[in-house]
């Protein structure tokens, strides 16, 4: 390593396959975008992925987000515009919605995502109960449970098992939100297998590879480092949690913080140490992530080094209507 103090990057971080392609969709349908006599090119429900930086950026492009699919006005249906599902998925009442309305939809819902949503849907016909391990109110799991609300049981902690009542002879299983991991959903599996010892779990893991090989980079990273700082939004829960993993990792030998980007980077951090470990969450930019680097630099973090824990080659396709309406052959021209 160089005389200076050492930054650490983790490999793999940022952008999974799913986040990915969500954002080369509403970005595929801005380089091709129509007139519609003074309408938005393209609408977007909810934030097409959990972070700041991006959503302005296409905001910035022309991209209009709204929370909900009543404040698109008539006349953008009527016309056409498209209206993109975020990488987090829908509930059926959305999708009902949306048909209702006659709305040209273009679903970036991440493939793992609506691999979910489908099993929801087979267990429920199947005549099961569904105990569903996610973070109450984000926008994947609001999705999920929507599929059979009255099927699908959101839990969140161990502490939460002791509230579920089922008899033995129900036909139980278990699936998780993707973005939580194997080591973060292990406890409440456990208290789940040992309450109800019937319980089946879908014939693959729904845990996201992304999700998993973030969280193993920034545990290796953290173990030569004194501090750890992983970029993110406050609202992405991979983000958070990669931070919480981080923290676990260093003990009480030094300290994790999530930023945003470069601007909320507190110099106090850095007061002592040597080594600092960065990784970013899945919907981070590394632009984001090259900012940081550089803010580091005046404060003596001049040798930049990575780990690779894993090689990433997932790829997802753009969804098939963009395809079928070959806004991909135009945005290409």
């Amino acid at each position: 390593m160089g005389e200076g103090k050492h930054i650490i990057l983790a490999d793999p971080r940022g952008f999974c396959a799913g986040v990915d392609r969500a954002i080369a969709t509403v970005q595929t349908i801005l380089r091709s975008a129509r007139q519609h006599n003074g309408l938005p090119p393209v609408y977007v429900r909810r934030q097409i992925v959990h972070n700041r930086h991006v959503v302005d950026d296409l905001a910035s492009q022309g991209a209009v987000f709204v929370e909900e699919l009543s404040e698109i006005p008539d006349e953008a249906v009527a016309a056409g515009v498209p209206v993109v599902f975020s990488a987090h998925g829908v509930s059926p009442q959305v999708q009902a919605e949306a048909k209702r309305r006659g709305m040209f939809i273009v679903d970036a819902t991440c493939p793992l995502v609506s691999k979910v949503h489908r099993e929801v849907s087979r267990f429920v016909r199947e005549g099961y109960e569904i105990i569903y391990i996610g973070h109450r109110g984000h926008d994947e799991a609001v999705g999920v449970v929507g599929e059979s609300p009255e099927h699908v049981h959101l839990i969140e902690h161990e502490g939460d098992v002791a509230g579920l009542d089922f008899q033995p002879g129900q036909k139980l299983v278990l699936l998780t939100q993707t973005t939580l991991s194997v080591d973060e959903t292990a406890g409440v599996v456990a208290a789940l297998k040992q309450r109800f010892d019937w319980i089946e779990e879908p014939p693959s893991s729904d845990i996201c590879y992304a999700t998993q090989n973030r969280q193993t980079a920034v545990k290796t990273v953290a173990q030569r480092a004194q501090c750890v700082v992983i970029v993110g939004s406050a609202n992405s829960s991979n983000s958070v949690r990669l931070m919480e993993v981080a923290q676990e990792a260093l003990g009480e030998c030094g300290h994790a913080h999530r930023v945003d980007d470069a601007a909320e980077l507190d110099p106090a951090w850095f007061d002592g140490v040597q080594t600092v470990g960065i990784s970013s969450g899945a919907s981070v930019p590394d632009t984001l992530v090259d900012g940081v680097v550089e803010a580091l630099r005046p404060l003596g973090f001049t040798d930049v080094s990575y780990v690779e824990t894993i090689k990433e080659n997932m790829h997802f396709v753009l969804p098939a209507t963009l395809r079928k309406r070959g806004e991909v052959e135009k945005a290409a021209d």
